[in-house]
């Protein structure tokens, strides 16, 4: 190899090395450090996981992520109680146990994939609303077949929905006020403090954060 030939392929090398290691500046140190800054600086709590912190500033969870509200689960039980205290999320029919990395006790999100008309579906969603007829009917309320909705007898498509219709919220304030011996105005109320309506006024449903209400519902219990 001559001395122009290997002047040639360390010019290259080097011109490859330095754009290597400037874009690696670039792309792997700078841009991720400047979106970060960016996200911290003007959208904190989503860039932060859109945590919910109880009274006391302790983080609870997510308000993107559903959660359960169970007894713990009794001997012989396929399946833990509802704790009825709290307000109830949508069931969770979709979610599977994890077979993938038994290492940790997750849950894979996913829907049923069962058409309309399929047997153990409409099964699922009979037991549903005599369940929530029965739950939710006190000595002073009782909940008719016909007042319960959609989303309290069916799960959503991942199964981790974090929020109910505001109808299906109001059923539930004659049991909770119930059992946590609350006036079930303070309970309207707080439901109504915690019911977000369509995005700018036209997009997507009104909804309630089932665990934002719940952390409330902690706070006020506890106060």
């Amino acid at each position: 190899m001559t001395n122009n030939s290997v002047s040639s392929t360390v010019r290259v090398l080097g011109a490859g090395l330095r754009a290597l290691l400037v874009l690696t500046l670039v792309c792997g140190v700078l841009y991720p450090l400047a979106v970060t800054g960016v996200a911290q600086a003007l959208f904190n709590d989503k860039a932060n996981g859109s945590e919910i912190k109880d009274g006391s500033g302790q983080v609870v969870g997510s308000s993107l992520i559903g959660q359960r509200y169970d007894l713990p689960i009794e001997d012989g039980e396929e399946s833990p109680a509802p704790d009825l205290k709290w307000f109830q999320p949508r069931p969770s029919n979709g979610l599977g146990g994890n077979s993938v990395n038994t290492q940790y006790s997750l849950i894979l999100s996913g829907a049923t994939n069962r058409s309309g008309d399929n047997e153990e579906l409409v099964q699922w969603v009979t037991d549903a609303k005599a369940a929530v007829v029965k739950d939710n009917s006190t000595s002073t309320y009782t909940v008719k077949p016909a007042d319960v909705p959609a989303d309290a007898v069916t799960s959503s498509g991942s199964g981790l929905d974090p929020d109910i219709s505001p109808a299906y919220a109001e059923l539930q304030v004659h049991r909770v006020a119930e059992k946590n011996d609350l006036d079930v105005k303070k309970v309207e109320n707080l439901v109504a403090d915690h019911t977000s309506g369509r995005l700018l006024g036209f997009m997507g449903e009104p909804r309630v954060n089932v665990l934002e209400l719940n952390t409330a519902l902690r706070n006020l219990t506890q106060g």
